[in-house]
């Protein structure tokens, strides 16, 4: 057993089960049957430069995203994407049923998705990625993932697949927009207003961070991107989320960091200039700052 993290590709998933559909490069769909999986499968850590959105239909067990192990309950679905290493354990790997659909990241941004709806999706990541469904719900969802396996397998010359495929997805999202809406039954008045440009202001700060949090630690840097002030930026921030700016930023640096000391095999130098440091010692200043251990002391825990 590894224990460095192993980044898959679109053409890396057929270990994920026994039943494959894919369209292109665009997207691979895991049906995995019980049996299928081996436990060294399970607990080898791996990265997909993707999104990955994993439909959980029977067993139970727990997955550990950054380094923050989760349950995951029969009835679940869970939606990853390229910055999370995953480590899924299950209770009983024999008795594991679920859907592994593996999305590629030019696919998804050619996807048609409001983004006000989702300016506090229930994946958003203040929340946690594994969302709990209904048996109803999960059913539905197992109907859209066999109409993307349908879609995948038409003909070669067929001219909608792809068009097909991106409604099928979008639907999927905002399938589980409505089952979050249903399980927040106590949601504030404010919370039912229309999305302002507040959110939009949000959604966009955080995708940039996901994004560029390696080269740019700058809250400048982000509000020169949204053209708006570094104070308004951070005011916005704050009164959002709960935290602010810096705080998000440095949120991503230092779950990287981690990440990259535990699993990548690289020593503290080379990880201080993969994050954009100009040194190690200003690296171990800035890891010791957020965490209240050196980077050595981590790597040693």
């Amino acid at each position: 057993m590894s224990n460095k993290i192993g980044p898959i590709s679109l053409s890396d998933i057929r270990r994920f089960g026994s039943e494959f559909s894919s369209l292109g490069q665009e997207y691979i769909l895991a049906r995995v049957e019980p049996g299928d999986f081996s436990s060294a499968d399970i607990i080898s850590p791996w990265r997909f430069d993707g999104v990955t959105i994993v439909l959980m239909l029977n067993a139970s067990g727990s997955v550990t995203i950054n380094l923050e192990t989760l349950e995951v309950p029969r009835y679940s679905i869970m939606v990853i994407d390229e910055t999370m290493p995953v480590n899924l354990h299950c209770d009983d790997v024999s008795d594991m049923e679920a859907y592994l659909l593996f999305l590629s990241k030019a696919f998804l941004e050619s996807v048609n998705i409001d983004t006000n709806a989702i300016g506090h999706h229930p994946f958003h990541p203040e929340n946690s990625p594994v969302l709990k469904l209904s048996e109803d719900n999960t059913a539905l969802i197992q109907k859209y993932l066999g109409l993307l396996r349908d879609n995948a397998e038409m003909p070669d010359e067929s001219h909608y697949r792809i068009s097909i495929a991106r409604n099928l997805i979008a639907n999927i999202f905002y399938i589980l927009l409505e089952i979050d809406r249903q399980n927040r039954n106590n949601k504030d008045e404010a919370d039912k207003a229309p999305r302002s440009r507040r959110i939009n202001y949000v959604t966009d700060f955080l995708r940039l961070v996901r994004q560029h949090f390696r080269e740019q630690r700058s809250v400048g840097y982000y509000a020169d991107r949204l053209y708006i002030t570094p104070k308004y930026l951070s005011l916005v921030i704050k009164e959002t989320t709960g935290r602010s700016a810096a705080q998000w930023i440095g949120r991503h640096v230092i779950i990287e960091s981690k990440n990259l000391l535990r699993f990548s095999g690289k020593n503290i130098q080379q990880i201080a200039y993969e994050l954009n440091f100009p040194n190690q010692s200003s690296f171990g200043k800035y890891f010791k700052h957020n965490t209240g251990m050196s980077p050595s002391e981590f790597q040693k825990s």
